[in-house]
This record gives C-alpha cells, structure tokens and sequence, in this order.
C-alpha cells in the first residue's frame, strides 16, 4: 500500500510493496494529530467572509498598495517576483524559524507559486488538485481534485506537475493536466464552471502552466509539444467559461483556410515536410503576462515538434512563431508584434520561461521593457510597445552560437555545433533543459539585477538513425517525437568523452550591461525559483534540500534551513497580522527529477520525495527535524536468460519509451520508481504492469499500444542487466571498504554498453 493518505494517482509507483513499507516521517516537531483532517470544519476568520478571492484588474495593478498580498502568479501583473516587505531583513532574518507546514499528500513535483490574498493560500499541487488554507496557520479551508486520469501521466513529458492558479472576482481558476479550465468558488471551491481547452483530445495535449486574468478574461495554453501537438492559447470570459478567442502559435494543414491572418504569415516561414501531421509544436505551457500599461498580452512560445528542423521543415525557414514572444491585443486576440529568440530552433530552445516587465532608463530615455532568459543561454531586453530588441547578453555558457546581431537580432550559429544540417552528433550547451528552465527568476529594481536560477547541462544531440538511414521520419502516435537519437543515446553520449558535467548555480545577472555581479553554485542542476524583497534580500530552495537567503548585492548566504526534500518550486512572501511569511512548496520533480533521477534531487533521494508547502516568520517556534533515511540498495536481481543483442534491443526501446519518467540509462530518482529496485513482486509482475494496465489507477499507463511482449521482454532484460550492473558496483563497494579486493558476484548478465 501506499502512504495512508494519498490518493490512487498522486501515490504513482511501481514498487508497490517496496513503498508500502516506508513510512512517511514527521518532519516537524508537530504530532499527527497537530494536522487538522481535511474533513473537519476549519475554524479559522477567513471562511467567515463573503469577500474571499475578491480581486480584479485594479487591484493587482495596484498591488504595492497591499504589500502583503501576493495577487497574481508573479506577485503582480509586472512579474518581477520582488517584493517591497522588510520585516524579513538581514537584521532579523536570524530568528526566521517555520511556522507551520502543510502535507500535499505527493510524492510527485511540486512547482506551484501560491496566490495569497485577504489571510487565504490558494495552490495546487501534483494532478492538478487545488487547496485553499489560512496563511497564517495552513489549516486547510478546502480542496478540490479534478480527479485527472491516472494514465494522463503517460501523456506529460515531464511530471504531473501544475504551476498554479489565478485568483479574480470571488473565482480561483485552475488549468488541469488533462486539459480542462475550471472555475471554482473561491469560498467553498464548488466548481461553477468547466471547458474543454483541448482542440484535439486523440492528442496528448496537457495543460501544466498557471493561467492569467485581466480585464474580465482568462488566458490559458497547453503543453505536449514533444507528443506531436499544435500550439495556441486560448482566451476566456472569466464569469461564464465562453471562448473569447484563440491564437495559434503555428500554422496547421495548408490545405485549409488560415484560422487567422498571423497563420498565412507564419505559413511561409515552415517549408517543406508535413509538420502538421506531426504536430507543429510552439505550445505556450508556461508564461504569460498582461500589461496593464500598453494594454498587451504577451505569450512565450516553446519549442517546434519534432525538435530537428531537417524533419518537421525539411526547406528550412524560421518556422514562426516557435520560440517567440509574441505580443497579442488582449481583447482581439490579433498580433502586435513578435520576436523570435531562435529561429528555426532545433534544440529544443523554448521561449515559455517567465518574462518581467520594467520601466528603465536605457541609452538615456525611459522604456517600458520586458525582458526573458529563454533556454537558448541569451538574456534579452525588448521594448514592450514595438518589440524592438534593446539589448541581448549570454547569461550562461554557450556554444550553439556566437552572439546575437543586433542589427538583425538573430544569433549567429557556429557551424561546428550544427548537428542537424551536418548529421553528425555534437553536444550543446545549453542542452534541452536550458540555461533557465520554466523556474522563475526575479528582478530587483533596487539592485537592477535579476536574479536567475541558471544551468549549464548539455546534451549529446544526434538526429534519428533511422531518419539518416531511410529519409522517412517514424511519427509516434502519443509518444515522445524530437527527431534526435533517444534510443542510442548512451551509446551517443558515450562517443563524446569531452561532455562536461552539468552544474546548476543562482546568478545575478545585470539586463543591461549583461554582467555577472556574483554565483553561487549548487549541488545539483535542477533547482528552485528565486524571490527578491526591498530588504535585500534573495530566496531560492534548490535540490540540496535547502532553502537559502543571500544578500542581494554581494551574494553572501545569509540564512538556509534544510528541508531533506528537493526543491524546484519559487518561494512567495506575504503577510497576515503584521507578520511576514516566507512560504515555497518542497517536493521535486519535472523534466530533469524524472529522466535524470538522483543526480537532480540528490535530497529527495536520500530522504523521500514527500511533498509539502513550508511556511516561516520570525520566531515561528517550530524546526525541521531530519528524517531516517530512505534510500534503499538495489537487491539481489533475478538471474535471467538475456543475450546481449536482446538487451541491446531493449536498451533502444527503453530509451524510446521509458527513459523520460524512469531516467536515462534506468537511473531512476524518488520522484517514480527506480526500476533498478524492483521488489521480487515487481518483477513478477512486469508484463502485466507494461501491457495491462495494472497500475493504471496509479499513473502507470498501459503500453499495449506501443510495445508487444517481445518488446517488454527486451526492456525487462535490459532493466535487469543495468541492474546487475550496478548491483555489482554496490555489492563490490561494500567489500573494498573491508579491505576486501576480490570481487563480490559473477555478474550474471551482460554487461550494457
């Protein structure tokens, strides 16, 4: 069984029996019974009002006015992430102690940034369930579960994560996994409304992002780019869920009239190729942001499917409008303007990270800017009424390109790096996850700096062998679709001895001047957002488990407290009755959790990836106690009669199906099971679990659409083999540290390549 109080989806696991023998430590000094149930009647203030979720266009814009609310996702419509509370200082930031936490109930993601408003917490967690609690003690006011498919998860590339919710006019909207806008009443969370977002649900569309609301509508996109689908965002009138308009982000089957005139624009840029049957791509899963000032919805746009150009558009061409800002008329839905950080991207350079609007002297004259650090490792400064690119600086290291032209506004490509045209493999920096992934960075316009939760982690890229061998491109059907070498990849990978490792850093990073005042580097890669305050101040959990204070200017750590849970979600701060809160969801997952395991949430896999929202304030009287841990070796495997070309054709069908929830080359993490770690039961059961579904409640799919047993055959033999691979590295380990030489086991498998 799985931890008594999670549901059939968010407990997701192979290893029934395994996880049913873990329990979940108490990881404050509060007893169970501390815990209000969520069936109790909470006696808290805040239900007594008929005010709750009282916020429209006005008072977001007006949000310094209540500084300590925090409205809307990036704390107000400018999305800076600042905040102009100081209670928290460097002065008294030594006596900031927990306050009180609240268990999601997950051993999945967690990248939710909480609105606050009028003393209540409106967040989701994994599956998209959304809870309402007092911010001032985490009593849980109410919940709500959309009761999303558990084989939805096989259609999200990258967890059954949500980002968020918008709170306006008495409504909290939600946007589920599986595709649905909701509008719940924000007193009660009764549902009063409910659309279909989806064009095409034969599609893995997702929806993982947080929508936004102005001016009586609200905006939403949707994610599945990698599965093969087409891009668009859709607005909506907020009181009755009726489509307002739809803007799509890429061009659809030729043949048939444009849906819009911004399609027949975008039409001449794609050429060649039938990218419309195989998706397109461009979908906005995560940034949008309205601007009260010029009356203008901006949309950051992700990556085209299949990720290799040569195949989607196989002339070439900037294949608009994939990886862009475009900037839409909020109440037409019609384009104003639109750059494009990369075009014709074919690494997977999405421009869906937060964007931040500004006002700045530059060059000597005010601009109102908006500015982004997409994945492509460039940081630009764009003026938000014309779109003129103002300025434009690496904020990490690249490789792919020189520089950016400021005349033309397009980098320049270093051919060596040019995989795709070349067919031959390079590793490129930034790799797919980024030089900043979906974690939000802020701005502080006391220092001028932004403050970016950075990586460099690059990837070996190859295109498909069988698209170099036959010229024909495979579409999957509800599968991963990127068109580079997943299936050989460790062979790839292994033909580049020169692959530096990935690291993960905050950096402070100066949008004009493009300097780099100060980093701090972190354990891992893949770590939380960032929150800036007047104070000086800069929050960031990372996968270390800690969650850091430093100062502003110098990058000094000035305060951490250890979590033992791996972080990739940004803090908020707010205040209830004169006191101010730091509060951020604990709890990895994503991109890299899942295809990377325990190198990107080295705390979750110590400690077990048990997800909860923290809440500080000075002197809040409670500590975090560390936990047993959790880590299990990887037991005796089952001896099995494999041959190495068997394990080789598993090896390619893993890594086609299974590498991007149970990681490359079968490193498995906390956030699913380690397959490596099977119980006897598991293995038993194997087939079953792949091809009928026997999990399915829990998030494992059935894949009898994709494999039949001769490929499940494969992938348990190569499962099997990795894991007497390192069973022995294990086992040999142990008898090395007695001083023993000789080897602990025969391995009774072949080795993998």
């Amino acid at each position: 069984m799985a931890h008594p109080s999670f549901n059939r989806k968010q407990a997701t696991t192979i290893n029934v029996v395994a996880l049913g023998i873990i329990s979940l430590m108490v990881l404050i000094g509060l007893s169970p019974s501390d815990k209000t149930s969520s069936s109790q009647a909470p006696q808290t203030g805040a239900t007594a009002s008929d005010t709750l979720g009282q916020i429209d266009t006005t008072r977001i814009v007006n949000a310094d006015a209540a500084p300590g609310d925090w409205l809307a996702y990036g704390r107000d419509y400018r999305e800076q992430r600042f905040s102009p509370l100081t209670q928290i200082n460097k002065d008294s930031i030594d006596e900031l102690e927990l306050a009180w936490s609240f268990d999601m109930l997950t051993t999945r993601g967690l990248e939710a940034s909480p609105i606050v408003a009028d003393g209540v917490m409106y967040m989701t967690g994994s599956w998209s369930v959304v809870y309402a609690v007092d911010a001032k003690t985490g009593e849980e006011l109410w919940s709500y579960d959309p009761e999303v498919p558990g084989d939805w998860a096989r259609k999200a590339c990258c967890d059954v994560v949500n980002r968020g919710v918008a709170v306006y006019d008495g409504a909290v909207y939600v946007a589920s996994l599986d595709g649905y806008l909701i509008a719940l009443n924000a007193q009660n969370g009764e549902v009063i409304w409910r659309k279909n977002t989806i064009i095409d649900r034969a599609r893995a569309y997702t929806i993982t992002g947080a929508p936004r609301v102005a001016n009586g509508r609200v905006f939403i996109g949707n994610g599945g780019g990698e599965y093969g689908v087409r891009g668009y965002v859709t607005a909506y009138d907020a009181k009755t869920g009726e489509q307002d308009w739809r803007f799509y982000t890429v061009p659809g089957d030729p043949s048939k009239p444009f849906e819009h005139p911004e399609m027949e624009e975008a039409a001449a840029t794609w050429k060649g190729g039938e990218w419309w049957k195989i998706g397109g791509g461009g979908t906005v899963w995560n940034s949008i942001v309205y601007d009260p000032d010029t009356d203008t919805v901006f949309l950051g746009v992700g990556n085209g499917s299949p990720w290799t150009r040569s195949i989607r558009s196989p002339g070439g061409g900037d294949n608009l409008f994939l990886s862009s800002i475009v900037a839409l008329d909020p109440n037409t839905g019609r384009k104003k303007w639109h750059y494009q950080t990369t075009p014709g991207d074919t690494w997977d350079y999405t421009a869906v990270q937060d964007m931040m609007l500004a006002d700045m002297e530059i060059d000597g004259k005010q601009r109102k800017v908006i500015m982004q650090a997409p994945k492509n490792g460039f940081f630009y400064v764009l003026d938000r009424a014309t779109g003129e690119l103002l300025r434009a600086n690496p904020y990490v290291a690249v490789n792919w390109a020189s520089h950016i032209d400021m005349a033309t506004g397009r980098p320049v490509e270093i051919a060596e790096r040019d995989w795709n045209s070349s067919k031959k493999s390079a590793w490129i920096l930034p790799g797919p996850l980024g030089g900043h992934n979906w974690q939000a960075m802020s701005f502080n316009p006391d220092t001028g700096l932004v403050y970016i939760p950075a990586m460099e982690s690059p990837l070996v890229y190859d295109v498909d062998h069988d698209f170099k061998a036959t010229g024909r491109y495979k579409y999957i059907e509800g599968g991963w679709n990127t068109g580079i070498e997943f299936g050989r990849l460790l062979e790839v990978m292994g033909n580049h001895p020169d692959l530096p490792p990935a690291k993960g850093y905050i950096t402070a990073f100066d949008p004009l001047t493009g300097k780099t005042h100060w980093v701090k580097e972190h354990g891992t890669h893949w770590n939380g957002g960032t929150l800036s305050t007047a104070a000086g101040l800069v929050f960031q959990g990372n996968g270390d488990g800690f969650i850091v204070a430093y100062d502003a200017k110098t990058g000094a750590e000035v305060w951490k407290v250890n979590t033992y849970t791996s972080i990739i979600a940004p803090p908020v701060t707010y205040m209830v009755d004169g006191e101010q809160y730091i509060a951020i969801q604990v709890g990895s997952g994503g991109a890299a959790g899942l295809t990377e395991g325990d190198a990107a949430t080295p705390a979750s896999a110590k400690y077990g990836n048990f997800g909860r929202l923290v809440a500080f304030k000075l002197n809040g009287g409670l500590s975090i106690e560390e936990p047993e841990s959790w880590a299990r070796e990887i037991p005796e495997p089952p001896v099995i009669n494999a041959s190495a070309e068997q394990i080789d054709r598993g090896m390619e069908k893993y890594h086609e199906v299974c590498t991007f929830c149970h990681g490359i080359g079968v490193y498995g993490g906390a956030v699913v099971p380690d397959l490596r770690k099977m119980s006897p039961q598991t293995h038993r059961m194997f087939k079953e679990i792949v091809l009928e579904g026997l999990l399915e409640d829990r998030g494992m799919s059935n894949f009898s659409d994709r494999l039949n047993e001769q490929d499940v055959e494969d992938i348990y033999a190569f499962i099997n083999a990795r894991a007497w691979q390192d069973y022995s590295l294990q086992e040999d380990a142990k008898k090395a540290a007695t001083g023993d030489k000789t080897s602990a086991l025969e391995v009774t498998a072949p080795a993998v390549r």
